[in-house]
């Protein structure tokens, strides 16, 4: 399954690329919303991991251009900021899931799957 990854963190980006990699995952990383649009209209990708922090183009503001373009692959929002606003906003701007961090590896493992699966993709782990 692809997943594309946008983390600006350096370290935060190497680790959940290993992560995901370990569990089976073919992950791709960019490091900002501007090369996240060129990777989604060079490949196709199942599932995207977003931060929202980004430099220049906010992550919101990249996945309401998703949106808007038609991209309806899951979005799960992996973000420092958690709070109630900050979720529902995501939530109604397009994303399908949100998890604050730091968060735990086994959960978002699970809560990619479970993603996956409700967009009717076949899952092997």
């Amino acid at each position: 399954m692809r997943v594309l990854v946008v983390e600006d963190d350096f370290d935060l980006s190497g680790a959940l690329m290993r992560l995901l990699t370990r569990r089976g995952f073919l992950a791709t990383h960019c490091g900002d919303a501007t090369s996240a649009l060129q990777a989604l209209q060079q490949s196709a990708f199942e599932l995207v991991v977003l931060d929202l922090g980004l430099p220049g183009m906010d992550g919101l503001q990249l996945l309401q251009r998703l949106r808007d373009r038609g991209h309806r692959m899951p979005v799960l929002v992996l973000t420092a900021r958690g709070g109630v606003g900050d979720r529902v906003a995501g939530l109604n701007i397009g994303a399908d899931d949100y998890m604050g961090k730091p968060f735990d590896p086994d959960e978002l493992e699970a809560r990619l799957r479970a993603l996956a699966r409700r967009a009717g993709f076949q899952d092997e782990p």
